[in-house]
């Protein structure tokens, strides 16, 4: 860095013509830029400007190295410049990892297809792998994640926290009778996502809370076709209640349980803690935090 300053204190020496107005451009002593030159010729081992009291000019080895330099620091100034004029303006890329299902697939990936009508100068590549993702090494610019944050390093924005219910059809019920506490969950066939450790508590008496580790012969991380087994009477399913409205409107599938309910579940969008964030990842992060505040998914 002390050679690049140096470079850069004999440029504006040679622009300027004098020490005197050289040192008012660099808001410095005369006396610090004779230094720096004295650096830079003794580095390089040549003479670069001969000066006497009354002049100063560059000798042929100066006369190279400042055309070079001119050119060079120029060049830097204009990356500068575009790299300033890019990050304000909206294009580019956003690399988006989101949860799959009903939620990703209809609800957030229509999101980003109202958010690439607005901006179209902007592209998104949305990715569904369900593994969860670090952003720095996988090179991911925003991921929609359900449940808790581990990650202090990100920003997590808290989008909506997701109601999860119980449920199974009437004709279950019928052949297997309906459980009255969670405990009896485990005599029946459940159908399992990505966890088998359900947490209940009492809904008028929070302090109440019960953990069952069910079982059943399908496990499947997919919401849609847990609802479809259920439909199915193939057993009970934990599932958020946007999934299944339709379906506890008609009855075609029950609450198994009044008195106990499931914990919510949080949808955060996680990015980067960053200063200086492009602008389309700016106005990524508001569209979608503007977008669930108008109620998307009635519970």
């Amino acid at each position: 860095m002390s050679q690049l300053d140096d470079l850069k204190a004999f440029t504006i020496i040679a622009q300027q013509g004098s020490f005197t107005k050289a040192a008012e451009v660099m808001a410095c002593s005369r006396s610090h830029l004779s230094k720096q030159l004295n650096q830079l010729e003794a580095q390089l081992g040549v003479s670069l400007i001969t000066r006497t009291t009354r002049a100063q000019r560059l000798t042929q080895h100066g006369q190279a190295l400042f055309q070079q330099c001119q050119q060079a620091f120029e060049s830097l100034e204009h990356a500068m410049d575009m790299t300033i004029e890019q990050s304000h303006q909206l294009q580019g890329e956003i690399n988006i990892n989101c949860v799959g299902g009903y939620l990703g697939e209809d609800i957030i990936a229509k999101l980003i297809g109202d958010f690439i009508q607005r901006y179209p100068e902007i592209q998104v590549n949305l990715d569904f792998s369900s593994d969860r993702v670090d952003l720095l090494s996988e090179q991911f610019d925003m991921v929609f994640r359900m449940g808790m944050l581990q990650d202090s390093g990100l920003v997590a924005r808290k989008l909506m926290s997701i109601t999860n219910g119980v449920f199974a059809s009437p004709d279950y019920f019928e052949r297997f009778g309906q459980p009255t506490n969670p405990e009896e969950l485990t005599k029946h066939q459940c159908i399992i996502g990505s966890v088998n450790h359900w947490q209940f508590m009492h809904s008028t008496d929070n302090k109440k809370s019960r953990e069952v580790i069910v079982g059943g012969g399908i496990r499947c991380k997919n919401g849609r076709v847990m609802k479809n087994l259920a439909l199915k009477n193939m057993g009970i399913a934990r599932l958020p209640h946007y999934y299944c409205q339709d379906e506890l409107q008609n009855q075609q599938l029950l609450p198994v349980f009044n008195d106990w309910k499931l914990a919510e579940t949080p949808l955060y969008l996680i990015y980067h803690k960053d200063n200086y964030q492009p602008q389309r990842l700016k106005v990524f992060v508001d569209f979608i935090i503007e977008s669930f505040k108008t109620d998307l998914i009635k519970q």
